[in-house]
């Protein structure tokens, strides 16, 4: 009987009214079932978020930031209509409760206005979508990932493997730099700085080389080397690579240093320090010259005298038509193309493979093969200062042989849009194509047998020399 009683007294206590609004009366039973009911509501509106975010969008092959901004909006939407139905459910007369929310809405809204902002502020990222779940951006010092936006912050995870949470408003008004709004493509700048007396087209040829050593950097655009201008201390170059992989800038940024430092090392070129003024009064004892300084003396200029005969500038100019060439007019064209190299037997293309590069042999040597019917035949052979690639890159027909190296072999590539650029710098260069292929009489009537098929000769041109059309079309492709 008293356990009775006590549970009676227990009900009267949830059950009695506390204070009335409107025509609800409100009870100790109807607020705990309130709460219960809006902590069901919140665990199905992230139950729906989850299953939107990694199922749902997921299958339909919506990229992740997409899914991020659906499955927020959509959850949310539901949030809201899902709160309605319970304030409904409760007995609560809405219209009642606008008045009494607008009542509060104004003081509430002065106490709250950041929270405010940043709920504008992530509605609005959501729905404009500058920023998306997945993109590389940096905000001031902080580079990162965003990992999440919701309707009051974001997260970022940094290189550093850090999760930064950032207000909404933050990301709304300050300036970020979106690295991967488009693509992850993007410049990296690589200063340098080289002792005054350095030699300014070496030091070109060896930032140049020095980029394409790296498997990071894009052949296109290609890298460039600017010079910025003399500092105090040294000449101030500046390396301009593009990569595809922007996020990992401060990798490539170490590779290439230390690439550019062996590299600059390698040809004698210094990088200089501040320089101070130091005044003896007995300079006289320092000038006997020791034997062990003597020797250090020959050894450099022997790794000197080595080292700059493999570099690309001397190569070209072992080529008659690029021997009279000023330096500033080499840089340029060391600018078109980069440094390729082949081990001995080893295979550049096979027969049939599309041309995309006109090749200077610069050492070694490169043999055509034909090849039908498992037999091959060597056709003729291409050693230092000769070139090919030239008609398949023009004409976009295959190529008629097997380009192979008969021994370690270095080429000079130009890809088919540096190539046009090198005939309109050049133009002798491209009388100097045709009367080469002339020497090629096998090869050329491949390649006029298979320009006929494609209707590449015209009829008024049937029965001429094949020279003397290639002539004319090497004028009409590159305007020279």
């Amino acid at each position: 009987m008293e356990f009775n009683r006590f549970l009676g007294e227990i009900f009267q206590l949830f059950t009695a009214p506390l204070f009335q609004m409107g025509e609800e009366q409100i009870s100790l039973i109807w607020v705990l079932r309130l709460i219960i009911s809006f902590i069901v509501l919140a665990f199905l509106t992230t139950l729906v978020k989850r299953f939107l975010k990694y199922r749902l969008l997921g299958k339909l092959g919506i990229d992740p930031g997409n899914r991020e901004a659906l499955s927020t909006l959509i959850s949310y939407s539901f949030g809201a209509l899902g709160c309605v139905i319970v304030i409904q459910l409760s007995g609560f007369d809405l219209a009642t409760f606008a008045v009494i929310a607008g009542g509060l809405g104004v003081g509430i809204g002065f106490g709250l206005q950041d929270v405010t902002k940043n709920l504008v502020s992530g509605i609005t990222l959501l729905i404009e979508r500058k920023l998306r779940v997945g993109d590389f951006i940096q905000l001031d010092t902080i580079s990162g990932y965003i990992d999440e936006i919701s309707i009051r912050s974001a997260v970022i995870h940094t290189l550093d493997g850090n999760e930064v949470i950032i207000p909404n408003s933050l990301l709304v008004e300050s300036r970020i730099i979106n690295k991967s709004y488009t693509n992850l493509k993007g410049l990296i700048r690589m200063p340098v700085g080289v002792a005054y007396g350095s030699d300014p087209i070496l030091v070109t040829e060896v930032l140049l080389n020095s980029a394409y050593m790296d498997n990071n950097i894009l052949y296109q655009p290609p890298p460039k080397v600017v010079f910025i201008g003399f500092g105090d201390n040294a000449l101030n170059f500046e390396l301009f690579v593009w990569v595809n992989t922007i996020d990992k800038e401060l990798l490539i940024k170490s590779s290439l240093n230390f690439i550019i430092e062996y590299n600059l090392r390698a040809a004698d070129i210094q990088i200089p320090f501040p320089q101070r003024d130091l005044w003896l009064k007995n300079p006289e004892i320092l000038n006997l010259p020791s034997k062990k300084d003597s020797q250090k003396e020959d050894i450099k200029q022997i790794n000197k005298s080595l080292s700059q005969s493999f570099f690309l500038r001397d190569l070209l100019r072992q080529i008659s038509y690029f021997s009279a060439l000023s330096d500033i007019h080499l840089r340029s064209l060391i600018e078109l193309g980069c440094r390729k190299h082949l081990e001995e037997s080893e295979i550049l293309c096979r027969q049939g493979d599309p041309g995309n590069a006109f090749y200077i042999v610069l050492s070694g040597t490169i043999e055509a093969i034909y090849e039908q019917e498992k037999i091959e035949k060597q056709l003729f052979t291409f050693e230092a200062g000769q070139f090919f690639g030239e008609l398949p890159l023009m004409l976009g027909v295959p190529y008629p042989t097997t380009m192979r190296s008969q021994s370690d072999t270095i080429l000079f590539a130009i890809d088919s849009k540096s190539f046009g650029q090198l005939l309109k710098s050049y133009p002798g260069l491209s009388e100097e194509i045709v009367q080469e292929l002339a020497k090629r009489q096998e090869v050329l009537q491949e390649f006029e047998k298979q320009m006929k098929e494609l209707n590449l000769i015209p009829d008024s041109e049937e029965g001429k020399s094949p020279v003397v059309w290639l002539r004319k079309q090497i004028k009409k492709l590159f305007g020279i």
